[in-house]
């Protein structure tokens, strides 16, 4: 068989692998991460509910009723305080503090609830009346979903889900948030 038609053969057996396929999706975990273009933190200020989220090690006894409560400084610092009820009916709450990174688009941010200890909190999606936003990172091991109500519209979260695919995660690993 002559070299150019076997190198044809394992390339088409390469690109048409079950693995190369499952890769297909327009961005992947290893694609650099977009934000949105703009965010006006004072209209981001205010409460969110946690509409769904991937697990994670920090909210892990976190059983429900989960928001976080943002509020601009003068500084130009955003105070975070983050709640959640925990299966014993407990509130837990965390205070730190959100640092833009980002000047040009605000998108960026670096948030602390024990200095020195940072982690990366990027606006990767937001509605036009900041009635939703998707939170993330570059690594893509965190991800919220974010709305001003307790409950959101199924519509708007299937295609919030659409969306988070598009930018590289996994939606089958998010889990919705119960609100009261």
């Amino acid at each position: 068989m002559p070299t150019r038609r076997i190198v044809a053969l394992v390339a088409t057996l390469v690109l048409c692998s079950p693995l190369a396929l499952a890769r297909a999706p327009e961005a992947t975990e290893d694609a650099p991460l977009p934000t949105v273009a703009s965010v006006d933190l004072s209209r981001y200020a205010g409460t969110w509910y946690e509409i769904a989220r991937y697990p994670n090690r920090f909210q892990k006894r976190c059983a429900g009723d989960v928001t976080a409560v943002y509020d601009v400084k003068a500084n130009g610092d955003v105070r975070v305080v983050n709640s959640c009820r925990e299966s014993s009916g407990k509130t837990k709450t965390a205070k730190g503090t959100a640092k833009v990174t980002d000047r040009a688009t605000n998108a960026k941010l670096k948030v602390t609830f024990f200095w020195p200890f940072y982690g990366k909190y990027w606006i990767l999606d937001l509605g036009p009346g900041y009635e939703y936003a998707v939170v993330g990172e570059p690594s893509r091991k965190y991800l919220w979903i974010l709305g001003r109500a307790p409950a959101m519209d199924d519509a708007l979260y299937q295609k919030l889900l659409a969306r988070v695919a598009e930018l590289g995660y996994d939606p089958s690993k998010l889990v919705r948030t119960p609100q009261r």
